[in-house]
């Protein structure tokens, strides 16, 4: 459960956090960013960083990169906390958003990236058992939902405000590392609509659809063909190349500081990969 403890400050504490965070060229915004101390999550708390937002960096398990993580924020220039909330749970995700308001009186923005899977073979039905597609589903779908709901109030407040969903190529694809991922990101393209009706005009709530992403997660789950998949995609699609987390990132931020009439719609970033027509068999 995300506790004010948790809270990595600078001198001063929370009120001159606020203070000092009026000054910045995003107007004192503050950002939160689930799954923010690795990958995509990480390279966001950069991206939003440089356009003047304070990062709330939301962890589950992986405390030691989320602490990194806000190290090297805060050695850029940019603001940061560290904040540790399971998104399957719905009183952690309000007292995420708590904890959030003591650190820099307001939030602005939320990134749901955080996210899991299990790597099963497609074909092997009896490995999707009900306890990965209940996990992948509170994670993936109610755990965005929950994010949602506990912000709402604090983004009015604070004059408005910006959700984005971290979705997959999958949800279209049904292509990836599970059955009941591609499902899960599916569910999470279709809460993307229904909160973007439902919130506005005050919050408009958007998504982004990566392909492949270089980094752990897929090393992890690939294992020794890694390497072997990742070529064939570079090989097969139009721009030539896979995903970075900056490339994600930077689509987020699009999205975050572009036009304020887009709501309701999932952005892909995937190198061409759904034009291209390629699936990657992974076994």
């Amino acid at each position: 459960m995300a506790a004010a403890s948790e809270l990595s400050l600078p001198p001063g504490g929370a009120s001159a956090y606020s203070s000092a965070m009026k000054n910045n060229p995003a107007g004192g915004k503050a950002a939160i960013i689930t799954g923010g101390g690795t990958g995509v999550g990480r390279a966001t708390a950069f991206e939003l960083g440089k356009s003047g937002h304070a990062i709330a960096v939301v962890y589950s398990r992986s405390k030691d990169e989320a602490d990194q993580t806000v190290i090297d924020v805060k050695a850029a220039g940019f603001r940061a906390v560290a904040i540790r909330a399971d998104v399957a749970v719905d009183a952690d995700c309000r007292a995420m958003v708590a904890a959030t308001l003591d650190a820099f009186g307001r939030v602005d923005v939320l990134i749901n990236c955080a996210g899991t899977t299990n790597f099963i073979p497609f074909d092997d039905l009896d490995l999707a058992t009900d306890e990965v597609w209940e996990r992948l589903f509170r994670v993936n779908v109610l755990g965005a939902f929950h994010c949602a709901r506990a912000v709402r109030a604090a983004m009015i407040e604070s004059g408005g405000g910006i959700i984005i969903n971290v979705s997959s190529v999958a949800a279209q694809l049904g292509q990836g590392s599970s059955i009941p991922y591609c499902a899960s990101k599916a569910a999470l393209d279709s809460l993307t609509v229904s909160l973007a009706r439902t919130l506005a005009p005050h919050i408009r709530v958007n998504g982004v659809a990566p392909g492949f992403i270089n980094g752990r997660w897929l090393k992890s789950g690939l294992g020794t063909n890694y390497a072997e998949v990742k070529n064939s995609f570079e090989k097969s699609l139009p721009l030539g190349r896979v995903c970075e987390p900056e490339d994600v990132a930077a689509c987020i931020g699009s999205l975050v500081n572009g036009s304020t009439l887009i709501t309701g719609q999932t952005l892909v970033v995937d190198g061409g990969m759904l034009i291209a027509g390629f699936q990657a068999r992974v076994s």
